[in-house]
């Protein structure tokens, strides 16, 4: 098992998290972007520089998953990507996306979408606050106790 990390637009205490769990877990941890990002020296811990565009980090995390890997991404289109390739997807709130609701994010990403096409103000999401941080820690806990190395 890998974990792959849309990291554009990971905030730092997310991918902080991630990396003290690659290490502690002994699990490869890649972080895909289209920039150059630090990381600590790390035997488990990568980065992997693709072109600027759209979707151009998505398209790469989507090529380079297997079965079984887990994406960290906010992408919703992404997430479902990486369930079809029958890989998981976890968001930085601690949303583990799943076959069960990701229909319902599509389709509510979508109708923000239009909104928005049309003028509409939607708004971003809130910051991500210490519950947020605490909630991605205990679904990334559970899931690499439920699917991680033994």
């Amino acid at each position: 098992m890998q974990i792959w990390v849309d990291a554009d637009a990971c905030p730092r205490a997310i991918k902080e998290i991630l990396f003290r769990a690659a290490q502690r877990k002994c699990i490869r941890l890649t972080l895909v972007a289209n920039q150059p990002l630090r990381s600590p020296a790390s035997s488990y811990i990568d980065s992997l520089v693709v072109a600027a565009g759209i979707d151009v980090a998505d398209e790469k995390i989507v090529e380079m998953l297997s079965p079984g890997d887990l994406v960290v991404t906010a992408d919703i289109p992404l997430a479902a990507a990486a369930l079809k390739k029958q890989g998981h997807a976890l968001n930085p709130r601690g949303e583990l996306y799943t076959e069960d609701n990701i229909q319902e994010r599509l389709a509510v990403r979508n109708m923000l979408d239009e909104l928005r096409g049309c003028g509409v103000e939607t708004g971003g999401p809130p910051a991500l606050n210490a519950s947020d941080r605490q909630a991605f820690a205990n679904q990334l806990d559970r899931f690499l106790a439920r699917f991680g190395p033994k």
